[in-house]
């Protein structure tokens, strides 16, 4: 399910997103902020942090089944469908490192297949290989992915930084100290 552009949700990641990455991780850079909040806007649901889905129907649920989707001398049926995959691993990894750290305990149990799954460099190398796709309609998102590649700790902490901000717009003190600055 997509949400619109001029959703207020959107708009509400896209300003925690901007501010935060600005303001306090210092790094300024629109492209990347923009990205940043569409992922938090489309993992709203579940369903688009969980959509790859393997040849049989099958939905994929960790990253170590993604990256064998995501080889092209394993699964992959073409570079385009190696692309999708290591640009939705990234996605994934960054969500989880960023916004829910708490969940990789269990995301990374002993007895899950990401066990030794090292999110952080799975993220950044999955971001990498989708940015070398840098030509016709990949162009211009190549260069964004590939920043992501390079910043992708910066990201990450710019993430937990936005999950404080939004659980403190939630606080009924944050809001009444809000009404009181006319906010």
């Amino acid at each position: 399910m997509d949400i619109s552009r001029d959703h207020p949700l959107r708009r509400l990641f896209e300003s925690l997103v901007y501010r935060t990455f600005a303001e306090s991780v210092r790094m300024p850079d629109p492209e990347v902020a923009r990205y940043v909040a569409d992922i938090l806007t489309r993992f709203v649901h579940m369903d688009n942090a969980y959509r790859l889905r393997d040849a049989r129907g099958r939905r994929l649920e960790e990253v170590a089944e993604m990256l064998m989707e995501g080889d092209v001398r394993l699964n992959a049926r073409s570079f385009s469908r190696e692309r999708e995959v290591h640009k939705h691993i990234g996605d994934f990894t960054l969500f989880w490192t960023g916004v829910y750290p708490e969940a990789l305990r269990l995301l990374r149990a002993a007895w899950r297949k990401d066990h030794l799954v090292d999110y952080v460099d799975q993220g950044r190398k999955s971001y990498y290989i989708a940015s070398t796709f840098d030509y016709g309609d990949y162009r211009d998102e190549a260069r964004t992915l590939r920043k992501l590649s390079e910043w992708f700790e910066y990201c990450t902490y710019g993430l937990s930084l936005v999950r404080q901000e939004w659980e403190r717009l939630g606080d009924p003190r944050e809001q009444q100290f809000r009404r009181l600055l006319g906010e």
